[in-house]
């Protein structure tokens, strides 16, 4: 199981054992990260956080505690297997949360007390805190497998404290917890087959959150300068505020030249669309247009056939009829006299005289 209270003591603690983490499944066994299928809709969630043990009705009944055995098979629900597991839950966060679902789920009928270390104890025995003693309590509280919270829990665990909470079984990893002069705290409740070994989860812990807030010092200040919150409550000093509000100001210049810069690529991109939309359709029109023209004006096209039928029909209609064969033939008429004006003497041979009708002809004897 995940516990926060031996977490940093087993990094720290070079002689130890390589910790392995194992990422556990939905079932709280340790398995791929992959999700399974769907499971039903339905409404699971807790209205109220569980109790404190001090503030609980002592019980009354004698206290007999069950077997591993017993355990496994089922009890009553009356009297569930009471299984303890304690810590310091900085920071509570889902590697918490899954450590408690390992314990919720060790036995069919599960009653979880979880342990919280106080300030003054895990300062001393461990280090400083980011939450102080009641915020951890609060959360540890509200997480839905837990059923009872025991504040100011003990760091090593003795007989009078196990009896007095009639506490069947402790959870926690199976890695040997050094601390406070001892190679394993648990190993008397090992020896007492009280131990319910569990798996840590891999990739999250309180140090390692810390580790990328200490990590990224810089982003965060200025994050929280930007939220409103001064240097002295950030215990910055004036000259870093100032340099952190320059850097502010450098990233906001630079963020909009890159933003000038997408919005030019954006720009640029939808004018190479447009173009290259334009470029297609003129070739669309320039060729229909090149077919239209070819069909009008080419060798084979329809003006030419409109020419050629138009030069039939007008030689056509300027060309003499032909008369049929059959037609009788017309009379020649006689040849009028030939005009001669008054100043001749003779008339001309080659010439011949206009032909005008009867009307109008003037005969030799007039004139004479």
């Amino acid at each position: 199981m995940y516990n926060p209270k031996g977490m940093e003591a087993h990094s720290s603690h070079s002689s130890g054992p390589n910790r392995k983490r194992r990422r556990e499944g939905s079932n709280g066994e340790a398995g791929d990260e992959g999700r399974g299928g769907k499971i039903p809709r339905r409404t699971s969630g807790l209205r109220d956080p569980a109790p404190f043990s001090d503030q609980l009705e002592v019980e009354r009944t004698q206290y007999a505690r069950l077997s591993l055995e017993e355990a496994r098979q089922g009890t009553p629900e009356n009297r569930p297997v009471r299984v303890y597991a304690d810590g310091i839950f900085d920071m509570f966060h889902s590697g918490h949360a899954r450590a408690l679902m390992q314990a919720k789920r060790l036995f069919p009928n599960t009653h979880l007390i979880v342990g919280v270390c106080s300030d003054s104890l895990t300062h001393k025995l461990k280090g400083f805190t980011v939450m102080n003693e009641d915020e951890r309590y609060d959360a540890v509280s509200h997480c839905r497998y837990v059923d009872e919270v025991v504040r100011d829990a003990p760091w090593t665990l003795t007989p009078e404290f196990l009896a007095d909470h009639r506490i069947d079984f402790v959870a926690h990893d199976d890695i040997p917890y050094v601390s406070a002069g001892s190679d394993d705290v648990y190993q008397h409740i090992k020896e007492a087959g009280m131990f319910a070994p569990t798996q840590r989860t891999e990739g999250i812990s309180t140090s390692d959150i810390i580790t990328r807030i200490v990590r990224d010092y810089d982003v965060y200040v200025r994050r929280n300068l930007q939220r409103g919150y001064t240097a002295k409550e950030l215990n910055v000093s004036f000259i870093n505020e100032k340099k952190y509000h320059l850097q502010e100001r450098v990233d906001k210049v630079k963020q909009k030249v890159r933003d000038v810069e997408e919005k030019s690529k954006e720009f640029v991109q939808k004018v190479e669309e447009k173009s290259i939309d334009l470029i297609q359709k003129w070739e669309e029109k320039s060729r229909e247009f090149i077919g239209n023209f070819l069909q009008m004006f080419g060798p084979d096209g329809a003006l030419k056939h409109m020419l050629k039928e138009g030069k039939g029909r007008m030689l056509q209609a300027i060309s003499p009829r032909q008369s049929p064969s059959s037609s009788p033939v017309r009379e020649e008429r006689s040849p009028s006299p030939t005009f001669r004006l008054p100043f001749f003497t003779k008339t001309s041979p080659s010439c011949s005289p206009p032909h005008y009708s009867d009307a109008h002809s003037i005969s030799e004897d007039e004139e004479d």
